[in-house]
């Protein structure tokens, strides 16, 4: 550990002007606000470290004022909200911004070595200093974490203080004060050491502590705390398993993020009037009722049509289950693809709409036929989108994209009827499969075990991370889904090279079940910039067929062949298997899951049996 380079205070007449008078600033991008820094996060401005605080109206971490509305109703209705806002902006006109609160509250002291919360350094007003030697405090490398998403102090007392037996003993009573130093022997936790001036116990180093049972030895269990909340918020009864995490660690904070696309009948560009009435609306049976209700909630002549609002109701009716059971989130979630998947199938032709409608699909002009010896069918381009996305929840050592309900960490104390979201705009290019020759390929047994081999690794991975592994999600790892999803990822290779943008601004949307197979790769943005057009003249079929020959000569092979083709595992714990960072592994911003799932022997065949290859008779011509 290096210690930053002093800052003497100037008494002179050039001394600056106090820290407190001036607002305290860092700077993130919108789109941070939702993927890398949202509530409950850990983020460094210069040499501090803060947690992002709540959405509670106590905190205010969002100022209104600065946080527009928008609408996206089918996300808001699977989330249970009326509308989102966008995160403040950062820019200069950015009065507010969000709000932080110092975390970890531990530090140390470079020059004497002290370990204590870090009001105890008696810092001036505003700055983050040792008020005796006057040099930058330096957080707390360590934090600890439980899997219900609460975050807390890493127990320094307990670990200096515990007994050979790995039990603590006489932690904060013994009168003496804590030290942190580095011997600088080594970059590793042994290098570490933490000490007591009481003298009770032996200086010791900090290796051991990231162990899954470090934190059990020394009897510790999570109390519960949610610094994010501030000094309001109650102390939760949880008890579960601590672990230790550096403090910049992934693991420390995931968002839970879901997303749509703006279809019709929700994609006319405007706002929604009756974001606030859609609980109300949905208990009336007949038009006559709903029409009484509008006129009394709007005192007068409602701001939509009725035929349009019946006809908003309908698309509602038709994503919940034709059962008298309540809807599930996963149901909703699973309707909601479907009908996006339904609607890039039909279409949305430009001519018969406005120039506001945010959803315009086509189908493109040029003969189909030549992706018949593909076994693609059904291309469409997606001249215009518009998708939002939201960010739940956020969960801590626990994979965001296989959680159950109970390990997701709401974003407030108390019930939102908002959360926040951003809004982008794009374009791409949709395709099919062929529903007979995938049907037919799926069902050989060689292809259906090598899934297998997939799927058991990926289930046995999620069951490992889940505090209780009855409450386990399933493993979407079918035979379909890892072929459109590998699939979707040679062809984001292959048209950042073609269409001009690259790989990390591309985007997968996948669409594998048993009535669906396809996928939309599309480009999205805060701004205009995703609408150029380079996109979508890639969906031509000309055009498509020499790019998707072009990109299966280039899954055939790997510069890591032919270790990466034969290997019996790859990736994180064996959910991998042909799929390496040479070959189709995307950037983080482009992949649905986590680059997880894939395999290019189910795109081209293995050397030793070709038949695994959807695509291995198109290689052979």
């Amino acid at each position: 550990m290096t210690p930053p380079r002093k800052r003497r205070r100037d008494g002179g007449q050039g001394a600056a002007v106090p820290a407190h008078n001036l607002p305290r600033r860092g700077a993130v991008r919108r789109a941070q606000a939702i993927t890398t820094y949202g509530v409950g996060s850990l983020v460094a401005v210069d040499h501090e470290s803060f947690v992002v605080s709540g959405l509670d109206e106590a905190d205010r971490s969002w100022n209104s004022d600065e946080s527009p509305r928008i609408y996206e109703r089918r996300l808001a209705r699977l989330l249970g909200v009326d509308y989102f806002r966008l995160p403040p902006a950062s820019e200069d006109s950015s009065r507010d911004g969000l709000r932080v609160r110092r975390f970890p509250l531990m530090h140390s002291c470079p020059e004497c070595a002290e370990l204590q919360p870090h009001r105890l350094f008696n810092p001036p007003a505003g700055r983050s200093v040792c008020g005796t030697c006057e040099v930058d405090l330096v957080p707390s490398r360590f934090v600890v974490a439980c899997e219900a998403g609460h975050l807390d102090e890493f127990p320094y007392w307990q670990w200096v203080h515990r007994s050979p037996d790995r039990g603590s003993t006489t932690a904060g009573h013994c009168g003496g004060s804590l030290r942190l130093r580095s011997s600088g022997r080594t970059s590793s936790l042994r290098s570490i050491l933490v000490s007591c001036t009481c003298e009770r116990a032996p200086e010791v180093s900090m290796e051991g502590s990231f162990r899954k049972s470090a934190l059990k030895d020394l009897r510790l269990k999570c109390r519960g705390a949610r610094p994010w909340l501030g000094t309001s918020a109650a102390p939760q009864e949880c008890g579960l398993p601590l672990r230790t995490l550096q403090r910049g660690s992934s693991s420390v904070w995931q968002p839970v993020l879901k997303s749509a696309l703006s279809i019709p009948p929700w994609s006319n560009g405007r706002g929604d009037p009756l974001a606030e009435h859609w609980d109300a609306l949905r208990q009336f049976e007949n038009r006559e009722h709903v029409a009484i209700y509008l006129k009394g909630a709007f005192r007068g002549e409602c701001p939509v049509a009725l035929d349009e609002v019946m006809a908003l109701l309908d698309a509602e009716l038709e994503e919940d289950p034709g059962t008298d059971s309540a809807p599930t989130f996963d149901h909703r979630y699973r309707a909601l693809r479907a009908k996006e998947y339904e609607r890039l199938r039909s279409g949305n032709d430009e001519s018969e709409h406005s120039r506001e409608e945010q959803f315009v699909c086509e189908t493109p002009l040029g003969d189909q036929g030549v992706l018949g010896p593909l076994g693609v069918t059904g291309p469409m381009l997606v001249k215009k989108l518009r998708e939002v996305r939201a960010l739940k929840a956020f969960t801590r050592l626990v994979d965001a994209e296989s959680t159950t309900d109970t390990e997701e960490m709401p974003l407030s104390e108390g019930p939102l009827r908002w959360l926040p979201a951003m809004e982008v705009h794009g374009e791409g290019v949709f395709l099919r499969l062929d529903e007979t020759r995938m049907g037919a390929w799926e069902k050989a047994p060689a292809v259906a075990a090598r899934v297998e081999r997939m799927r058991t690794a990926h289930q046995r991975l999620l069951e490992e991370r889940a505090d209780d592994p009855s409450r386990t999600v399933p493993s979407p790892a079918t035979p379909r889904m890892v072929l459109l999803h590998t699939l979707a990822h040679v062809l984001i290779n292959e048209w950042s090279l073609e269409a001009g943008y690259p790989s990390a601004s591309l985007r997968e949307r996948v669409y594998a079940a048993d009535t669906m197979a396809g996928m939309l790769i599309y480009t999205a943005t805060s701004d205009s910039a995703g609408s150029l057009g380079g996109l979508v003249a890639q969906g031509e079929p000309g055009s498509l067929d020499r790019t998707v020959r072009s990109a299966l000569r280039r899954a055939s092979w790997c510069s890591s062949d032919p270790l990466c083709m034969e290997t019996d595992t790859s990736g994180v714990s064996g959910t991998n298997l042909a799929a390496c960072h040479a070959c189709v592994m995307l950037p983080e911003t482009s992949c649905e899951h986590n680059n997880i799932l894939l395999d290019r022997a189910l795109l081209v065949g293995a050397p030793d049996d070709r038949s695994l290859g959807y695509f291995a008779p198109v290689l052979v011509e």
